[in-house]
């Protein structure tokens, strides 16, 4: 199976031929080349029974590698199910208009961290409005910035619960559909955004390169929010949870995401990548895309995220200040039960082996030895 590893090992050297990565970007590119490989170290295992050797290298543990992700996802998703309610979720896109897209990119942390604060204030303030629900609401939003060919496409998935806690701490549920129109959402996320941006400008906030320096001129950038203000945001709410398993599932399919996985590249000859894509104009139609492999790396890095940003965040009745008493509240007035994460306090590799469904630690040759360290690799090194 081709893998992104091994695009990225036949084609980073001629990317950077033509491109200049960043130092995020660069370290990703690394760490991907390396994972699992000598480079990184790793130890050798011995079978106690018949004397099998077994080499494993070291991951690289980069969040943006396809590698790297599943240990890390399981653990956050064991660990954020105790909070779910017995009650039923809305799933609710926000987008962000291609004329934006220049701009947020040249400006990731800053403007990354402004559709969150839009999204945050957009779904607080209507939900707390009698007309809609007049409650506070517990939500979690995370960042995707990628379409299914890979082109930039910034877009905040949240997960709102449906129904909230109201001032006279009582729970109120929500219709069966969500309890604000579509229409009201998305004019409130542009208003919102489209402010603070304004502010951002006029507080020297901004950074501009290539084609975006224009909007250094107010001129230029105020026919862009007039663009922007004129343009219908395409905010929508996709299929409601049908309760905490559900939810569950969603948590898996989506928070540790990465740009694309292994299992989705077809193919890779000398000069092109080939992969599948999901065709959402056409009934999701699973079709696949040739690129060719210096293009294919370069869409992929344009997903590499600002050092430390903070991917997942919780608001409302699920921020970490409401959990031990706002949530706990909401927790016995829906009847939820408690969740006990079945990973706490496991090992890695205990937790490896509850994931494959089998003993890890069992020589793959005789079937009835442990395989046990003898000896450490360390970086660089040949067993």
């Amino acid at each position: 199976m081709t893998t992104v590893q091994d695009v990225f090992n036949q084609f980073y050297s001629r990317y950077e031929q033509s491109y200049t990565p960043s130092m995020q970007q660069a370290k990703a590119c690394g760490d991907i080349m390396r994972c699992r490989t000598a480079v990184l170290g790793g130890h050798v295992f011995e079978c106690e029974e018949c004397g099998h050797i077994a080499v494993r290298y070291n991951s690289c543990r980069n969040r943006h590698c396809p590698l790297c992700q599943g240990v890390t996802k399981a653990v956050w998703v064991d660990q954020r199910s105790k909070d779910i309610l017995n009650a039923p979720y809305f799933h609710v896109v926000f987008t962000m208009p291609q004329q934006l897209q220049p701009l947020i990119y040249q400006n990731q942390e800053l403007l990354y961290g402004l559709i969150y604060k839009a999204v945050a204030e957009t779904l607080s303030e209507l939900a707390k409005d009698k007309k809609y629900l007049g409650a506070k609401v517990g939500f979690f939003s995370l960042l995707h910035t990628w379409a299914q060919d890979l082109h930039y496409h910034p877009h905040i998935h949240t997960v709102v619960l449906a129904g909230g806690l109201t001032k006279q701490n009582l729970w109120r549920n929500s219709s069966k559909k969500f309890f604000i129109p579509v229409k009201v959402l998305s004019k409130k996320f542009r208003g919102k955004y489209l402010y603070y941006l304004k502010q951002y400008y006029h507080q020297n906030r901004l950074k501009y390169y290539g084609n975006a320096k224009s909007l250094q001129n107010p001129k230029f950038f105020r026919d862009l929010l007039n663009q922007c203000y004129a343009q219908n945001w395409y905010t929508y709410t996709k299929e409601t949870f049908s309760g905490p398993l559900a939810v569950v599932q969603y948590l898996g399919r989506y928070t540790h995401r990465i740009a694309i996985s292994n299992t989705r590249i077809v193919s890779m000859d000398e000069h092109t990548v080939t992969f599948t894509v999901r065709d959402h104009k056409h009934s999701n139609q699973i079709k696949t895309l040739t690129l060719k492999g210096v293009e294919f790396i370069r869409r992929f890095l344009a997903h590499i995220l600002p050092k430390g940003f903070v991917k997942i965040r919780h608001y409302g009745l699920l921020a970490n200040r409401n959990k031990k008493t706002k949530l706990k509240l909401c927790r016995k007035l829906t009847c939820s039960p408690t969740y006990k994460p079945k990973f706490e306090g496991l090992k890695t590799i205990e937790i490896i082996c509850m994931l494959v469904g089998r003993d890890v630690t069992v020589c793959p040759v005789c079937g009835e030895g442990k395989l046990r360290v003898v000896y450490s690799l360390p970086r660089g090194a040949s067993p």
